[in-house]
Parts: structure tokens; C-alpha cells; sequence
């Protein structure tokens, strides 16, 4: 059932499950944060949907915006006597936009909650999902970059979103992998992925320094 809510294009892809921290300084974004803070706790929800084309600053601003987001809970806000923001939230659900509106000041959007089917065939991707951050993991260990990460969850959709956060890819990657059909995909996708991330990082010297796990995640 399609509803109405706050919209944050970024330039970046964020998944179900993770924790983000962003820095609120535009005013149309303020302006967003102020709404938010009007609301009941339990109401402060908006969208993020990453950029396609264009900017998240700037006169020349979003151009165009990826059809499938996440709906985020706001859970913690610090705010600056200059009126700006930071914001933490947690990404509670895919959504997928039917149609957007500019208002006068940040963007709202027609959404619709999407289902996390688990899909055919999940027992053997997750395996060999799970089999290939072994390899991937070791990999940045001999590059002595942070690899660790909390045991992986047993749960196909859960496994699928961690492994796909934990990953250092291009956003059409991120975003390929926000919109794959079900779990199983999500995970054979990433499967997919790692093996070329993989034999790149095989190929070069030296790697720049990333974490394994930039931003928490959490199946809640």
C-alpha cells in the first residue's frame, strides 16, 4: 500500500540492517531534521534513495534518484547553534518509489514497503557466499587492513544485506544488490562480485586502507 514520506537522496547506497551516520547542513535537509523533530519518536522515518544522477549539494542539486531505497528510523540527533545536524539512523526496510514530489523544501515520495523473500535455491548461496568472505576477508588481512566482523547470521536475507555492506563496491553494485528479487539472488550476485573483487586485489600490489565494516549493522 503506497504511502507519502520525507525523501533524502545520497550519494551512496544504504541496506537493510545498517546504521548510518550523516551530516545534515543544506537547508531543505535542516529543514527535514526540523520536521522530523515535530514528530512523535516513533514517526521519525523518511526515505533514502541513492542519487543516479547529479549532486547531493550544489545550485545544480539531484537530477534523477534510484527507484529503490530504504526507509530509515531517525535514532539520535546532535544540533549545532549554526542549525546544523548530525543525524544516526537505522535502516529498517527496502522501499521502492512509484512517484516523487518536490516540495518547497525537501523532496517527499510515494513508497511502497517491498517483501524480503528468501528465494530458491538460499541454502547453497548462502554457503558459498559465506565461503567467498573467507577468501575475501583473508584477503584484506594480507594487506593488513581491519577485516573483523560479528559472527554472520544464519538468516539468508540477514546474511545477504551483511555480507553486501560489508563489501567495498561501486554504488551500481550497492544498488544492484539493494534491488536483487530475494535473498538467494542478493547472495549469488555477491558471490559473483567477490570473486572479481578478489582476483583484482590478487593482482595489485597494494590496497588503500578501507574497513571491512564502515558502518554497523544490525538484523533489528
Amino acid at each position: 500500500m503506497a504511502r507519502e514520506i520525507p525523501l533524502f537522496p545520497l550519494g551512496s547506497v544504504v541496506l537493510p540492517g545498517q546504521t548510518v551516520s550523516l551530516h545534515v547542513f543544506e537547508d531543505r535537509y535542516r529543514e527535514l531534521v526540523s520536521y522530523l523533530l515535530g514528530l512523535p519518536e516513533t514517526e521519525r522515518r523518511f526515505g533514502i534513495v541513492s542519487i543516479r544522477e547529479g549532486y547531493e549539494v550544489g545550485d545544480s542539486g539531484v537530477q534523477s534518484i534510484h527507484r529503490v531505497g530504504v526507509e530509515v528510523a531517525l535514532t539520535d540527533v546532535t544540533d549545532y547553534e549554526d542549525g546544523q545536524y548530525d543525524v544516526t539512523v537505522d535502516a529498517i526496510g527496502r522501499i521502492r518509489l512509484d512517484a516523487s514530489v518536490t516540495g518547497d523544501s525537501f523532496m517527499w515520495g510515494h513508497v511502497e514497503d517491498l517483501d524480503e523473500p528468501v528465494g530458491d535455491g538460499a541454502a547453497v548461496a548462502a554457503d558459498k557466499a559465506h565461503a567467498v568472505f573467507d577468501v575475501y576477508r583473508t584477503e584484506l588481512n594480507r594487506f593488513r587492513l581491519d577485516a573483523s566482523v560479528d559472527d554472520l547470521p544464519g538468516d539468508p536475507v540477514d546474511l545477504s544485506y551483511l555480507l553486501a555492506s560489508s563489501a567495498v563496491l561501486t554504488l551500481p553494485d550497492r544498488q544492484d544488490l539493494l534491488e536483487a528479487d530475494d535473498a538467494a539472488e542478493r547472495l549469488r550476485r555477491y558471490h559473483h562480485l567477490m570473486i572479481e573483487e578478489i582476483a583484482a586485489m590478487r593482482a595489485v600490489p597494494s590496497l588503500p586502507a578501507v574497513d571491512v565494516a564502515r558502518t554497523s549493522w544490525s538484523p533489528n
